[in-house]
């Protein structure tokens, strides 16, 4: 059965910095692209950021790209997210989603504030 299990969200002051992980299950992690999305208070879910089967290609949204940096293990069947110079705008609820399969973890909230 295919599982995504995000973890490492929290309170973080602006400026700070988070790392979420997703440990994925029951499907050749190796041959996925994964990708993180989020969803803010009051709007549509977005993309963040996306990584191909090997890790070698990523993609960001401009609104995080040179912040946020997308990584994947495939030893270890886990996909991550490092966040720096956070602001109170990356508030929200972040997802993992991995691409062919259409599937969804369950999220992990950020909250950026003073």
């Amino acid at each position: 059965q295919l599982q995504l299990v995000e973890s490492g969200g929290g309170l973080v002051q602006p400026g700070g910095s988070l790392r979420l992980s997703c440990a994925a299950s029951g499907f050749t992690f190796s041959s996925a692209a994964m990708s993180w999305y989020r969803q803010r208070p009051g709007k549509e879910r977005e993309l963040v950021a996306s990584v191909s089967s090997t890790g070698g290609s990523t993609n960001y949204a401009n609104s995080v790209k040179g912040r946020f940096t997308i990584s994947k293990d495939n030893a270890g069947n886990t996909v991550y997210l490092q966040m720096n110079s956070l602001k109170p705008e990356d508030t929200g609820v972040y997802f993992c989603y991995a691409v062919r399969a259409r599937a969804w973890g369950q999220g992990t909230q950020v909250t950026v504030s003073s």
